[in-house]
Parts: structure tokens; sequence; C-alpha cells
């Protein structure tokens, strides 16, 4: 009987989360950012003051975050066990995540949330506010689900390499 490799599952599942998070920031950018756009400003801002305390939920944050811990765990290891074949991707796919996706979220996407949900819906300085939060929490999106994608790619070729050793 084959024993579990929890190596090799901690990559996996970091591939897996990264790719999981690259698909809901990918839907974001491409569909529903757009949609929320096409709403008037009050609808819009309300749309999106509620997708914003919905998003804080047990499911979604451990997946997040659940992906966050398994990358700061593959980075460890990978300057601890930097001889290994995969340790350029793994390292790569950590900082990826942890700096493109997580750090980009406090820094950027988690702050343009918080002034949104300052502003009220229906003034105009909701509407002022809408108009750049819009513009610029998408760009901060797209880089955070290209950064998601890229270090799901790094983690798949660190299996890959892996597996044919």
């Amino acid at each position: 009987m084959a024993t579990i490799n929890h190596f090799f599952l901690l990559k996996l599942f970091s591939a897996l989360g990264c790719g999981l998070i690259a698909g809901v920031f990918f839907a974001f950018s491409s569909f529903v950012m757009n949609a929320l756009a096409r709403l008037e400003p009050k609808q819009g801002i309300t749309a999106m003051q509620s997708i914003n305390i919905t998003v804080i939920n047990p499911l979604f944050m451990a997946a997040f975050l659940g992906t966050a811990v398994a990358c700061v765990l593959l980075l460890v290891s990978s300057l601890l066990k930097w001889y290994q074949r995969d340790a350029t991707y793994l390292l790569v796919g950590s900082l990826l995540y942890l700096v493109g996706t997580l750090g980009v979220t406090i820094v950027f996407n988690v702050s343009l949330n918080d002034a949104l949900a300052k502003v009220d819906p229906g003034s105009t300085d909701g509407a002022n506010l809408w108009v750049s939060y819009l513009a610029n929490w998408t760009l901060w999106n797209h880089v955070r689900t290209v950064a998601a994608l890229l270090a799901a790619a790094a983690f798949s070729i660190a299996l890959c390499n892996r597996a044919v050793q």
C-alpha cells in the first residue's frame, strides 16, 4: 500500500487553492465588476457593499487564507530544501500568491472596500467615489487574478517535476 506524501498533498492543495482563488477573482474581473458598473451608482455601491460583507465567510476565508498558510509552509520548505528540483517553482508560486494575491488584497482592495463601506450609496460623494473605485479596485483585482493563476501554474509545474523524478 502506498504511503501518503504530505508534502505532495501540500503542493496539490496550494495549486488547487491558487487556481480556485484565481477563478473567483477572474469572475470579478471579467464580468461582475462590469455588471456593477452598468448599474446606477447607488445600486452598484449597495451591491458591492453587500458583496464585501458576504465574502467574509468561513468557506471563502478558509480557501483564501488556507492557501496562504500552505504557501508560507512551501516558501519555508523551498528555502530549506533549495537543492531540490522543484524548489524554485515552490518559491515563485508562494511569493506570487503571498505578495501578488494576499498582499495586494490587503494593501489595495481591502482599503478601497473600507472606503466604499463608509460612503452613503445615494450621496454625491458616493457617486464620485464609485467611479474611481470601479477603476482602481478592478485594476488591482486583475493583478491578484494573474498572480494567483501564475502561482497555480508554478505549483502545478512543481507537482509535474516531482512526478517525473
